[in-house]
């Protein structure tokens, strides 16, 4: 229920911060419906309608023109890592040595355990998890990035908040 608190997670709206601004896509209808999808992403367009009250095929253009825009910019299923035999889990802090930040965004993107990696300020230039199944495999990602920079590594222990979607802004009105 919009503005109330929910004990699984942080509210479905929130005031809107300030000075952020919204995409102009972002109607209260639109909102509506990022809420309904973001507390259940598996709704049928017919329920979503329902929920929203308007006809399936109009909020299917809404969504569609939402996912052109790149407001909604995937849907996935969220995997547990060591329920494909990868337990270990690390977020790897990487420094490029000169000329090799190419080569390592390259290396990322293709390396089957590495399931994000971000451009970051301060010292490090790359961000990246790593997900493998013994701490043995985990150095041997090390040692592929290694070739091409520094690295400075955390293995996580627990998830005290696990990843969520932002809350949205309260409707204007």
């Amino acid at each position: 229920m919009p503005g109330k608190p929910n004990p699984e997670g942080p509210p479905a709206y929130s005031p809107a911060l300030e000075g952020a601004r919204l995409h102009p896509d972002l109607d209260a209808v639109n909102l509506a419906l990022l809420a309904e999808l973001a507390a259940d992403p598996r709704l049928s367009m017919s329920e979503l309608a329902r929920r929203v009250g308007m006809s399936a095929p109009a909020v299917t253009e809404r969504i569609r023109r939402l996912q052109e825009a790149g407001v909604i910019s995937g849907l996935r299923v969220d995997v547990d890592p060591a329920a494909l035999g990868m337990p270990v889990s690390a977020f790897v802090r990487i420094r490029p040595g000169p000329g090799q930040l190419p080569k390592l965004t390259a290396l990322a993107a293709g390396h089957r355990q590495i399931s994000e990696c971000h451009r970051i300020t301060g010292e490090d230039c790359l961000l990246a998890r790593v997900h493998a199944p013994t701490v043995a495999q985990l150095e041997s990602v090390l040692d592929d990035l290694l070739l091409y920079g520094q690295t400075t590594t955390s293995i996580v222990v627990a998830t005290p908040v696990p990843p969520r979607n932002l809350p949205l802004p309260q409707p204007a009105g």
